[in-house]
Formats: structure tokens, sequence, C-alpha cells
């Protein structure tokens, strides 16, 4: 069986088996990646049928998949594969089928779903009932009259008092003033209730309803997965069978697992005594609804669905050699991809703090799977094996400056500063036009929404106070470069702040989550300095490096 070298591939598709705790690898090489272009162009034909691009692949983008495999007698066979549904059919002649098991709860799934719909649609509907902005500004209107009133009443019981002090007038006059304003503001209570409880109660009603739809939402999500889950059975090249249920720990399975094309293919061939060279996955069709995913480019293994079955699915499968050193001796398969641009470039250091000049595409930090352990802090780590923590974190697509600390005093140190706002952080972007205003604030709460991470939005009563202050450096030929402060640091802050219409009103170069078309190969977002007190000595800090853009 012919393997490929280290060097002819361009990703790996990687998981440790389950059962022996062998690290496994599958790469996506050059000859893979070839023959997903010669797919991409057959989807763009007139002639393609169903299939047709232009008038499905563009209504419904999504993820297409190959697999480069050798049968038994040593022929190469081509697979092919859809993630999901495509023009709501799971079954296509040519394309690798479904996983067994979906067919078994295709009735309860579209029932189920059907459904769930009908919960999201109320959901929404009960949270933006009239009653609610009614209460809110009704409550606004009583709270100023109510504070009008006490004013004019205090002032009248100062004037009451003096009059006692000097005996101008009866008391039983000044009592009877009193009791009289008294009255007043109790009426002014009572017609204020009487106003407001009904659209409180409106409003505690829509929201008991709401943690009831919540409740059966997530009770119909828990049952159908639970079936699904039982249902979609996997077999891997060592020719052991086992359902999604057994493979991946309950209440952590998202819906859709066992759908994607990278474990469709690898089933398939390991169902059919298939060995598998190589394997390419490619986004076709409209931008995903996070816009990270677009037309024509590659793509891994995607986290939440398929990065945790790739151990066991990949289990039995004979993997490339471990690469050899300088000195001819075999090393270790390594956890983390490539450099990204070089190793970590430090720009200060000292036995208290660490600044990495972090390149764009990075994590600051790991994520759960394996797919997403590479991060400034993991390379860390890894190379001085030392106890680094973040201060701070910048977007996985952002680059310039991160600050870690060495050790838990100077980490709680850099965080007061933080919070404190006594930490400047200057950025520099390109936007992906021009705007006409040359400096100003920018004042909008932010909120994310946790149905739709890492997606925030502006949101003025959920959101949390965001203030950014930006200039115009100078236009270049259709784009604007601005220098963003924050003077907060919420997530995606200054994306959103320049996306948003009451903000900038213009995207960030390259900023496909919030509306940039334009091609691009990164987000042009840059961190560019960062000023402190040092937390140990006090000396006052300040790093700056370079623009790459």
């Amino acid at each position: 069986m012919i393997l490929a070298s280290e060097g002819d591939a361009t990703y790996w598709y990687e998981g440790i088996c389950p059962y022996s705790g062998e690290f496994l690898r599958l790469p996506r090489t050059s000859q893979a990646e070839a023959i997903a272009r010669d797919l991409m162009q057959e989807l763009s034909k007139p002639n393609c049928g169903r299939l047709y691009l232009s008038q499905l692949g563009l209504r419904e983008g999504k993820m297409y998949g190959v697999l480069l495999a050798e049968s038994p007698t040593g022929e190469r066979i081509v697979l092919k594969a859809f993630s999901g549904l495509l023009n709501g059919e799971s079954q296509i002649a040519g394309w690798v089928p479904p996983i067994a098991g979906r067919e078994k709860v295709a009735i309860e799934e579209s029932i189920t779903l059907s459904k769930l719909a009908a919960i999201k649609q109320e959901l929404i509907d009960l949270s933006q009932i009239p009653e609610r902005l009614e209460y809110e500004r009704r409550s606004r209107e009583y709270e100023t009259q109510l504070q009008v009133l006490q004013d004019r009443h205090q002032i009248s019981k100062q004037q009451r008092q003096l009059k006692r002090s000097l005996n101008e007038v009866n008391t039983q006059d000044l009592d009877r003033e009193s009791q009289l304003e008294k009255m007043v503001r109790q009426e002014f209570k009572r017609d204020r209730d009487r106003v407001l409880q009904p659209l409180k109660q409106a409003i505690a009603d829509a929201d008991e309803r709401m943690q009831i739809l919540k409740k059966q939402r997530r009770e119909l999500s828990r049952t159908l997965q639970t079936q699904m889950h039982d249902a979609y059975v996997l077999t891997n090249f060592a020719g052991e069978t086992r359902s999604l249920r057994q493979l991946i720990a309950e209440g952590s399975m998202p819906t859709g697992m066992g759908d994607c094309c990278a474990p469709k293919l690898l089933h398939y061939a390991a169902t059919h005594n298939l060995t598998p060279l190589a394997m390419a996955e490619f986004w076709c069709g409209n931008p995903s609804p996070d816009g990270y995913k677009i037309q024509g480019e590659f793509y891994g293994a995607c986290v939440e669905r398929c990065q945790p079955l790739m151990g066991f699915l990949l289990s039995g499968r004979r993997s490339p050699p471990a690469p050899l050193n300088k000195r001819g001796e075999e090393n270790q398969v390594p956890l983390f991809k490539g450099d990204l641009g070089g190793s970590l470039r430090v720009i200060y250091e000292d036995e208290y703090l660490i600044a990495i000049a972090k390149p764009a595409g990075l994590l600051s930090v790991p994520g759960r799977y394996l797919d997403t352990q590479d991060s400034v802090l993991s390379r860390l780590r890894q190379s001085q094996g030392d106890k680094f923590y973040p201060a701070h974190r910048l977007d996985r697509q952002t680059s310039g400056i991160l600050l870690l600390a060495r050790d838990l005093e100077t980490l709680r140190h850099l965080h007061n500063q933080f919070q404190e706002r006594q930490i400047r952080k200057i950025y520099e972007a390109l936007l992906s036009g021009k705007i006409e205003s040359d400096r100003g604030t920018i004042d909008l709460p932010l909120w994310g929404n946790p149905e739709n991470r890492p997606y925030q939005q502006v949101d003025w009563q959920r959101g949390k106070p965001s203030v950014t202050q930006f200039q115009l450096l100078r236009q270049e030929e259709n784009h604007s470069r601005i220098e963003f402060i924050p003077l907060t640091g919420r997530t995606h802050q200054l994306r959103v702040h320049s996306a948003d219409p009451r903000g900038l009103g213009m995207t960030i170069l390259g900023d496909r989550l919030y509306g940039c078309q334009a091609a691009t190969s990164r987000l042009h977002l840059h961190a560019r300095e960062l000023s402190f007190a040092h937390p140990r000595t006090q000396e006052l800090i300040h790093l700056q490096i370079p623009v790459p853009f």
C-alpha cells in the first residue's frame, strides 16, 4: 500500500484509538485535493442533473468529501460523500450512502424537528410580546413621575418644618397637608400598580411558558439524540462495530453526529474492505451561516461532530511511519499541526512575564478536541516545560501581542489591571470599504446568544457595556485603515462595533462571520500595541509589533 509522505500531507485527520490508546492519522494530500477540485467542477456543470450547483449548491451550501482508497486487488477507488441531506435526500446514486441507522428513526426525526421548529418560533414570539416593551416604557415614566412628586413633597415637608418651628400656622393644618400629600402618593402608586400589574402578569405568564417550552425542547432533543445515537452503528478497519452512544459520552453528542462526510466515507471503506489512502473535505455553495466556510475551500474534521469519532474510525488502519529527525532517529508523532508561519516569536520576557507575537490562525489557548490543541499556550508548555497563564486572549484569526504570566500572583495583578482598564490596547484594522468618520467613540452593548456561539450582537436589554474609540489612519484604495482602542474587552467587540450600522457600518476585511464577502486569506485585525505597569516592578512596559498587512 502506498502511503503519503509527511511532506505531501496538507492536513492530517487524527485520533486516538479509544481501546489501545494508539495515535492514528490519515492525510489529506495534494492528490486528494486535486480529486476534490475535479468534483467541485463537476458540481458546477449544467449537465450535473440534480446536483447542478447553480440550481442546488448555491441554495444549499454544504460540506462534500472524497476518499482515495485501495481495493484488495490494488485498484485505486475514489469515494465521494455529502454531509447530511442533499436537496432533502439522504441517498443519491454514485454517492456514499448514509451510515445505517438514520432510516430507522427518519419518521421520528421529521416529527421531532417539526415540533422543535414550532417551539423555537413560539419562544421567539414570547420573547417579543408587546407587553415587555410597554412595561419597560411605563415603568420608566412612572419612576420619573414618582421622583418628581417625591421631590415636590420633600420641599413641602421642609417648609412645614420651618413653619412649625416659627409657630406661624395651626399645626392641625400642617398635619392635614402632610396627610393629603401622603394620600396623593398612595393614589399615584395604586394607579401605577393598576396599569403595570396586568403587563407584569403577562410577562410572567410568557416567561413561565418559555420555561416549559425550553424544558420540552431539551426533552425532545435528548430523546431524538438518544434514538439516533443508539441507531447509528459505525464500523472501523479492525471490523469492530459500535453505536454512537457507545463511543461518545452521554450529553456531549451534538445533533447531526454521524452525518458528516468523513464518518460516512471511512465507515463505507471499512465495511467494503477498502484501504483508505487520503481524504479531503471542502465546502461548496453558499457560505455557511457563521460565514467561515466558503465555496471551494478545504476544511478538516469538524470539532463537534467528526473529531471525536476519528480515533475509532481509523482503528485497524495502518498509519504512515513517523518521520525521521536530522540524526535519522524516529520522532514521536506530533500532537500539534504546523507552525503556521514559523516558531512563536517572543517580543518580551522576564522571570514573571512573556509576550508573544501571535500569528493569525493560531488559537490563544487549546480547545476541547485533538484538532484544536495547537495554540500559543500549548506550544509554550511543550517547548519550555514551564507553567504559563494567559492574561487575556486574542481571537483565532486575530494576530498581535499576547501576554502571559509565569505565576498565579503575576496573573492576579494583570487581571486586576485589565478589570480596572489600566492596560491600554491598540489594534489596527483594514476595513472592507471606506468610511467617512475621522474619529469617534462607539458605545454599543454586546450580547452573545448561547444558541448561536460565537456570534455576538448589539442588545440594549441583555448586552454588557462595550466601548471602543477609533481613529481613521488613512484611506487605501477601496479600504480604510483604522486604529481601535477598546475600553472594554468583550468577545468580538471590535468586529461587531465595526460591522454594525450603529457603529462604523463596515466589516473588517476578511471577517466572514459578520458579513464580509471579500476573498481574502485572513481577518485584517492586529493587536499592535500593549501598555501596562509591570505587576512586580511597577515599571511602565510598552510593547509594539509591526502590522503584517
